[in-house]
């Protein structure tokens, strides 16, 4: 039976989830929310993981709830891997039906071990799997996955649910974004300004020259503004790196 059958309960389910989503600061922290939130949410679901899949094969995991799952989604030779590394398929397809992700929303694997196995799955004894579509371009896949290790644990209750949920995520991986870059974006105009202040006294010119001294600086040295007015701020405080001179 459904841990959240059709009704209030789901609904108050998924937005007491929504909530807790969308109160997260950064991309990553709403990443392993939602992984936390699959296991709870979704009927049968063990283990959950974000996963990132390339063209070509390449995987990175991004968030999940326990180690066994991580090494699903990035297996390493030996066994082993680090946050934010990548995997490869190497002898073992990481999940057998992954690649239909990039052409379908949602995919079930009803039994890793049919046809004889001979996947990473089987081999972690996790026979079961629900993957869904969190975002798509032309290069690379986000997929949120349930894993279970009974066959056949998600039918399309789960999946309803699972679709759901996964919109949840996306508008809260969307919105979080959105706040890194103005924060950045912030930050970044913040440096500039500091920089700019240190040119014009630096310099003795007003604030158009000093900014214009700062850009043509970035192009001549090939170094990002942001970057170069960083080593402008910490070389004034006495933290090191080079200035800008006039040429």
């Amino acid at each position: 039976m459904p841990r959240f059958p059709v009704g209030f309960e789901l609904a108050e389910a998924l937005t007491a989830a929504a909530r807790e989503l969308h109160g997260t600061g950064t991309p990553d922290d709403t990443m392993h929310t939602a992984v936390t939130l699959a296991v709870r949410l979704l009927p049968d679901a063990e283990h959950a993981d974000i996963s990132e899949i390339q063209r070509g094969g390449r995987l990175r995991s991004l968030a999940w709830t326990d180690e066994t799952v991580r090494f699903a989604a990035e297996p390493r030779q030996g066994g082993h891997g680090g946050h934010g590394g990548h995997g490869g398929h190497g002898g073992h397809t990481p999940h057998p039906d992954w690649e239909r992700l990039w052409t379908t929303p949602v995919v079930r694997t009803g039994d890793s071990e049919a046809d004889g196995g001979g996947n990473v799955l089987s081999g972690l004894g996790l026979r079961s799997a629900l993957s869904l579509r969190l975002r798509a371009d032309r290069r690379r896949l986000t997929v949120l996955t349930a894993y279970a290790r009974k066959p056949q644990a998600f039918d399309e209750d789960a999946t309803r649910i699972g679709r759901l949920f996964t919109a949840h995520v996306s508008l809260a991986l969307d919105s979080a974004t959105v706040r890194e870059q103005l924060t950045e974006a912030m930050r970044t105009r913040d440096l500039i300004g500091q920089a700019t202040g240190i040119l014009m006294e630096r310099l003795d010119i007003d604030a158009a020259g000093a900014f214009e001294s700062l850009v043509k600086a970035s192009q001549r040295e090939n170094v990002k503004l942001r970057d170069l007015a960083r080593r402008i701020v910490d070389a004034n405080s006495g933290t090191g790196g080079r200035g800008v001179t006039e040429r």
